[in-house]
Order: structure tokens, then C-alpha cells, then sequence
């Protein structure tokens, strides 16, 4: 062997040694992102809504963070004289607790069958919630017999929220690189590769989230459990698809090429361009929800943008120089030998390529109608506000707690209405607040149900701080009801009519500002992505034609997933509701994952399109990338569907819509739709390029090589 030649694998074991001695140690960080995450309030809230302006201004009232947790007991047939005891002993016991600022109650209600304590939890970190709930949960494991005692309100809801993101580290992670590993040794059928590419997404998981972790350790970037879900899921699924894709162009190319390294370089000048451009097209896509108002989805974006950027860097560096290393033996005991016939035009994909030429306008019309009917089904989808307790997939007892709330108490005095007033004009808007009927009205004094914060030297009289108080208002309805809801948008009215400074906040505004403000970003986001990834297609297809095909089949497809989703969330699963964000985040994540296989496609039928024209290099190219794109789809989808391990609605519901909208591109979008459409259009799929211009197509099937 030659001088030069011995030189050309000491790059491919450089790479290679470079992520296992720098790469692999990173690895750690992904089970160190708990650690900072935010899953309090803030890391939700709608960044300039009136309930955050609220929040912001309460903290100055207050000498520290607090979030109230309800302690609610019942006995059925209405509590004893021993009850009453031992509730007030449990006010005592509940107070000792460590970091509890105080003990609110106890309050009865009107039917004699239940009491509620607020116990105020002086911490906001998730993590300190979940050991001071359970403590107070401990507390009440033996309640006398007949009384029962539950631990939930809003500190309650977050630890058991909280506690549930705690799948994510383990059982999550574990689920999808399992599901990952089974696909994988069924479409290579070796004992090697899978663990090679498999090893190589585990390694882009692991610099991704030492980059997020120094982020937001700086507090640079927010993470929250949702954003680290997905996360998991992007950096896995999106390895592994540009894994399958570079692997299948490898595989192609030792069969024309004996040297490995030739053959590699080969493969990489081939799917450098396609894997840059998918990964482009969803970072670009990712980082457009920072235009969101949302904090969540804020965060989600950088997140998810730098899981792609890990994932792309991975398969473009370890795995090639991993393939070189091992050359043919990674494809044992399937070697592609040298000078081997190429299969990959046989098979499934060349039948459905000939389906596509001789029912081209069958084809695109059956595609475009199914895919239309569903899309109408969208416009069903549930949207109403979804109650926390019903975030929850399994049996909480935060969710039973607010059961027996909602039987026994009509007001909710765990969640009131924070109101924040020029102290000039206290006594106009506790007019206002008395007389709605949405405000319950039962209490103590002159204000009914509005109480200072904290109390003052006259408690008669809220505290003022820079010219402006703090007023409480208990809701005569649930705090997450759709009446609840209705009374702060007229309380917002009527107060303003009075003075514009009067703020409207609480748990009930909080969830009315974060629906309107998931509408609002629709309306940003959604036009953002769509061009961003008209650009992206553009320059990678040089062609406006082919990119204006791509992105409108692809909407088609995002509207009928919508619409099965309805179906299936209303009538197969029984799921209450779905968030407003749920909408938007599927968006950015079927459109700009979805675009991957038709960007996969298009980009091999415009190289095949350069050397045998157009309709050939349209059937051509469905047929050599057809087993490769479906196994990335397969992988893709598995990967989101693991998502439903988390016993949250929200993740659930994405882990569905994602897994059948993946699928659904690739098995039909990719498969059908855009072959026959573009098939019909001929050269012009290339307009303005010098493509569209020439005209050396034959739809000959036999030119197919």
C-alpha cells in the first residue's frame, strides 16, 4: 500500500477517536438535564400577557415565591366533631414542615361533608415541590377511619407533573433506542450496523444536551420536561434517518468502487446536500417559535434546533469514518461485493414506481382526495381549555383532590384572582368584583372574598407598594372552567373601564392569555416556517416549481394527520381536549420533518433527472430511494410514538400525531403524491431551471438501470 493511500485513514480514526475520547463523556449530560430544568409556572407562561405582568408585579409584594397546596378531606355523611380535631391537628403538623410559609384554614363546606386547607410551599423549583408534597402527603397516609385526605391544588398538580417528566430520563430514552435497535436489524439484517449507527445517535444526544445543558445552566436557554422529551426523541430519530440514508448511498457505492474510502467519499459528496438541506430545513423551522409568545415554546425551539444541529454533525462525521474503518465488514454477513449488480430497482419501489407511470393521473387524484377528506375532519378538532387534571394519562392524587373540591366547594380558594389596582381606585373595583356574579361572594367583611397581600397594619386595607395593590377575588366557579374563563374576560372589561392600569391575573387568566397567545403565534410561526422552507427548497432544487409542490402537498398532508387525529383523540382514545399549542407544534414538526423524505426524493430525481431526463428520472428515483426512506420514516415514527411512555396528554397526543404524519409522508406523500403530480407536470417540475427547458424525457420503464 502506498504512502498516500496509508494516510487516507488516519482522518476516518481521528474523527472516530475524537468522539469516543471527547464525544462519549458527553453522553452524561443527558440524564443531567433534570437537573436544569423549569417547569414552574414562568417556564409557560405567554412572555407579555396580562397574567405575567401580574406575576411579575406580585413578586414585590411578597417576601418570597410561594404556590399553594390544597389539603382537602372528606367524609361521606358529613364530618364529625373528631374530624374537626383532627384536621386542626393536621394545620399544626402541616405548618412544621419544612418550607412551608403557613396554613390557611381550615374552611368547610356548605354540605358538612368536607374541609380544604391551603397550605402556601415557600419554593417554586420542581424538583423541592415533589419532596415537600410528598411530605405533606405523608403526614396524612392514616387518617381516622372513614376520613379521607387527599394533597393536590396547584403545588400538587406540579409535583405530580413534575414526577411525571421523571419517565423521560430513563424509561423514555430506553424505549426509543430499543424500538430504534429492532428496526434496524430488521432492515440491515447484520449484527454490526445497527449498534454503529445506533452508537452514533447516542453519541449526537450527548453533545447536544452538554451544549443545552451549559445554555441553560447560563440561563441562555429555558428547558422545561416537554422540550426534553422531544429533544431525546429529534436527536435519536433525526441520527438515525440521515444514518439510513448515508448507509444505503455507502452500500450503493462499494459495489462500483473497491476502495471503502473511495466509495465513502462518493456517498458523502451524494448526501451532503440532502442531509444539509433536511437539517436546515427543521432547524430553520425550530428556530421560528422563537417568534412564539409562549416561554415554552420559546425554549423548545433553540432546543430541538440544536438536537437537529448534534444529529447532522454525528452522521457526517463519526459514522463515515466509522464505515471506512469498517469497510465491508459492517454489512456482514450481506457484503455488497465489488462489481456487484445493483438491486435496489427491483422489488416493492419499482412496482410502485410503475403504478405511478401508468396511472399517473389515478394516482394523483386518489392521493389528493383521501388526503383532502381527511384534512376537513380537522376543523373538529377539540381545542376548549384543557384542566391540569386532566393533563394526567394515569390515576394522580392531585386529580382526586380536585374531584372532591369540585363536589363539595363551589368556590376555588386555592386559585383566586390576583388583581393588581392603583390604590386610589381600590373601592371602584371592589364595587366591580362584588357585583359579578362570577365572584364568589361568601366571606368576612365589607370586601367578600378579597383579602390584602400580605396583611398590612389595617387589614381592612391592602398593601400598597409603588402606588398600586394587590386584591384577591375567590372564582363562584373552577378555576379551569369555561365560566371561569368568561368571568375574567369580563372582569378584564369592566375594570379597564374604570382604569387601564387595573390587571387581571391568576391561574384562570393565565390559561385564557395562553390560548389567545397560541392563536396569535399561529398566525406568525406557521407563515414564518412556511417560507423559511420554501427558501430552503428553492435553493436546493433550484427550481420555485418543485419547491411550491413540496410545501402544498405537504400542508395537505399536516391537515388530513389533523383530522385522523380528531377522529381518533375524540373517538378511539377519549382524550378530553387538546392543547392550542399542540396545533403549532405539530405544524413545525410535520412540515419540517415531513419535508425530509420528499427532500430526499427530489433531490435523487434531480440527479438522476440531469442524466436520463425528467419522467425516467422520477420513476428512477422513486424506486432506488424507496426502501431507505420508508425504514427512516418507520424509525421516525417509532422514535415520537415512544413519546407516549410519558403519562402526560400534551406528549401523548404529539407522540400520535407525529408517528401517523410521519408515516403518512412518507407511505404516501412521498410514495404517490409527489411522483405522479410531478410526473404529470414532466420538465416543468424544474421551472425556472435549464431543467424545465429540456425536454430529453422518455417514460421508456426499461431505462431504468
Amino acid at each position: 500500500m502506498s504512502k498516500h493511500r496509508s494516510r487516507r485513514w488516519l482522518l476516518p480514526l481521528a474523527l472516530v477517536l475524537v468522539w469516543l475520547f471527547v464525544g462519549g463523556p458527553l453522553g452524561s449530560f443527558a440524564g443531567q438535564l433534570g437537573d436544569v430544568q423549569e417547569n414552574d409556572n414562568a417556564a409557560f407562561l405567554p412572555g407579555s400577557a396580562e397574567s405575567t405582568q401580574v406575576l411579575e408585579t406580585l413578586t414585590g409584594f411578597q417576601e418570597q415565591e410561594t404556590i399553594p397546596v390544597t389539603v382537602v378531606f372528606e367524609r361521606v355523611g358529613g364530618l364529625e366533631t373528631s374530624d374537626a380535631e383532627a384536621i386542626a391537628s393536621y394545620a399544626e403538623q402541616l405548618g412544621a414542615v419544612e418550607d412551608v410559609a403557613g396554613v390557611q384554614g381550615p374552611v368547610p363546606s356548605e354540605d358538612g361533608e368536607a374541609a380544604q386547607l391551603v397550605v402556601q410551599v415557600g419554593t417554586t423549583d420542581g424538583e423541592v415541590i415533589i419532596e415537600r408534597v410528598q411530605a405533606l402527603r405523608e403526614l396524612l397516609t392514616e387518617p381516622p377511619a372513614g376520613l379521607t385526605a387527599y394533597v393536590g391544588g396547584p403545588g400538587g398538580i406540579l409535583a405530580d407533573l413534575v414526577n411525571a417528566f421523571g419517565a423521560i430520563d430513563g424509561l423514555l430514552l430506553l424505549v426509543a433506542l430499543g424500538v430504534v435497535l429492532v428496526i434496524l436489524v430488521i432492515v440491515y439484517r447484520t449484527p454490526v450496523l445497527p449498534f454503529v449507527v445506533l452508537f452514533s445517535a447516542v453519541l449526537g444526544l450527548g453533545a447536544a444536551s452538554a451544549a443545552i445543558y451549559a445554555l441553560a445552566s447560563a440561563d441562555l436557554l429555558a428547558l422545561n420536561g416537554q422540550s426534553q422529551g422531544i429533544l431525546f426523541i429529534l436527536a435519536i430519530g433525526a441520527a438515525t434517518d440521515y444514518s439510513l440514508l448515508l448507509v444505503a448511498r455507502f452500500r450503493e457505492e462499494l459495489r462500483d468502487r473497491e476502495s471503502s474510502y473511495d466509495a465513502m467519499r462518493a456517498s458523502l459528496r451524494a448526501v451532503v446536500e440532502p442531509i444539509g438541506a433536511s437539517g436546515a430545513t427543521v432547524i430553520l423551522g425550530l428556530l421560528c417559535l422563537l417568534l412564539s409568545d409562549l416561554a415554552s415554546l420559546q425554549g423548545l425551539g433553540p432546543v430541538g434546533a440544536l438536537g437537529i444541529a448534534a444529529a447532522m454533525l454525528v452522521s457526517l462525521t463519526f459514522l463515515p469514518a466509522a464505515l471506512v474503518l469498517l469497510g465491508r465488514r459492517a454489512f456482514w454477513p450481506l457484503v455488497p461485493a465489488y462489481g456487484s449488480e445493483h438491486k435496489n430497482t427491483e422489488g416493492l419501489w419499482a412496482r410502485a414506481a410503475q403504478l405511478v407511470r401508468d396511472r399517473t393521473l389515478a394516482v394523483a387524484t386518489v392521493t389528493t382526495l383521501v388526503l383532502a377528506v381527511f384534512a376537513g375532519f380537522a376543523f373538529t378538532l377539540d381545542e376548549d381549555p384543557v384542566p391540569q387534571t386532566d393533563l394526567f394519562l394515569t390515576a394522580e392524587e392531585s386529580v382526586d383532590a380536585q374531584e372532591v373540591l369540585d363536589a363539595h366547594f363551589e368556590a376555588d380558594t386555592a386559585s383566586p384572582l390576583q388583581i393588581v389596582v392603583p390604590t386610589g381606585r381600590i373601592d371602584a373595583a371592589v364595587g366591580v368584583l362584588s357585583s359579578d356574579p362570577g365572584v364568589s361572594q361568601q366571606g368576612d367583611g365589607p370586601r367578600p372574598a378579597i383579602a390584602p397581600i400580605p396583611e398590612a397594619e389595617d387589614p381592612s386595607r391592602p398593601r400598597s407598594v409603588d402606588g398600586v395593590s394587590i386584591l384577591l377575588a375567590n372564582l363562584a366557579d373552577g378555576s379551569e372552567t369555561q365560566a371561569a374563563t368568561e368571568t375574567v374576560e369580563r372582569l378584564r372589561e369592566d375594570l379597564s373601564s374604570i382604569d387601564d392600569q387595573i390587571l387581571v391575573g391568576g391561574s384562570t387568566a393565565t390559561l385564557l392569555d395562553t390560548r389567545e397567545t397560541t392563536n396569535r403565534d399561529r398566525t406568525v410561526v406557521i407563515p414564518a416556517i412556511l417560507v423559511v422552507i420554501f427558501l430552503v427548497l428553492a435553493l436546493l432544487l433550484r427550481s420555485l416549481a418543485a419547491a411550491g409542490l413540496l410545501i402544498l402537498a405537504n400542508v395537505l398532508s399536516f391537515g388530513a394527520t389533523m383530522g385522523v387525529s380528531a377522529l381518533v383523540f375524540e373517538h378511539v382514545f377519549g382524550f378530553p381536549a387538546s392543547d392550542p399549542s399542540t396545533l403549532l407544534i405539530a405544524f413545525v414538526f410535520l412540515v419540517a420533518l415531513g419535508i425530509d423524505y420528499s427532500i430526499f426524493l427530489m433531490t435523487r430525481v434531480r440527479e438522476e433527472s440531469m442524466q436520463i431526463g425528467t419522467r425516467p428520472g422520477i420513476l428512477k428515483g422513486l424506486s432506488v430511494t424507496g426502501g431507505v426512506i420508508t425504514s427512516a420514516g418507520v424509525v421516525l415514527a417509532a422514535t415520537f410514538a415512544a413519546l407516549g411512555v410519558v403519562p402526560i396528554l400534551f406528549l401523548a397526543q404529539i407522540a400520535f400525531i407525529v408517528a401517523f404524519g410521519v408515516l403518512l409522508d412518507t407511505l404516501v406523500v412521498r410514495s404517490l403524491l409527489v411522483p405522479s403530480v410531478c410526473y404529470l407536470i414532466g420538465s416543468g417540475t424544474w421551472w425556472p431551471s435549464r431543467l424545465a427547458r429540456e425536454d430529453a424525457e422518455s417514460p421508456d420503464f426499461s431505462e431504468l438501470r
